[in-house]
Order: C-alpha cells, then structure tokens, then sequence
C-alpha cells in the first residue's frame, strides 16, 4: 500500500513540473521610447505574449536583466493573472532600455505563482534593443 502511494505522489510531482516545463514567454517591445525611465507618468512596457501558465497562477512577476551589463538594475513588476495569456503594455513600471550607443539584449523573465505564493514556474525570454 505504501508503495502505491509513493508512486501516486511520483506522479503527481511529475504531472505538475511538466505542466511548468511547458511555461513560455515571448515579448515584443513594442512602441517603447529608449531611455524613458526618467519620467514617472510613462508605463511604456513591451507587450508579452504567454502559453502554458501553470495552473492555479494568480500572480506573474516580472524581472528585466541587460546581459552586456548585468549588474544594471532594471527592476520589473507583478501584475495578476485573470487567464489573459497577452499582457499589455501599463501593466507595471520598470527602468526601459537604455544602451549606450549601441544594441544589447535584454533578458525578460516572469515567475507564477499561486494563492499561497508558491513558486509554480517561470519562463525567460531574449530580445535585442534596439532591433
């Protein structure tokens, strides 16, 4: 009997990291102006596009990382999670791109979580700015 509930459990964890397996994120960034951070009334955000958001997801936070200068704090923000797999531009502020001179890529990552502020999974995606 212990046995068929260890295996039940098995299963059930298996079930539950294939479903944050499939998580993904893209993003475009849309009509965003370089370098509006200084500006508190712009929410310029670039439009993300979600699929396969674990189930039971009621938060997603949001983090932006520039990979030629990662220790660039860009921030990011929360919005919640009503089943609308498109996030639109307003939906939080963050620090916009802002290369010197020349492209970088930028690391976009969003995390779900649940009710009880569980980690369920996350989902990175890579954009260059400017294209």
């Amino acid at each position: 009997m212990r046995l068929i509930i260890i295996l039940i459990n098995s299963l059930i964890l298996l079930s539950v990291s294939a479903n944050s397996d499939d998580f993904k994120l893209e993003f475009e960034w849309g009509n965003i102006k370089k370098c509006n951070s200084g500006n508190p009334n712009r929410v310029d955000n670039p439009i993300f596009k979600l699929q396969s958001v674990p189930e039971g997801t009621v938060l997603l936070k949001f983090r932006m990382k520039d990979k030629n200068v990662p220790s660039y704090n860009h921030g990011g923000g929360k919005t919640e999670y009503k089943g609308n797999n498109t996030i639109d531009p307003g939906a939080f502020k963050y620090k916009s791109p802002c290369p010197p001179g020349r492209t970088h890529t930028y690391e976009w990552k969003v995390i779900a979580y649940d009710e009880d502020n569980k980690k369920l999974g996350s989902a990175v995606a890579q954009r260059k700015y400017p294209e």
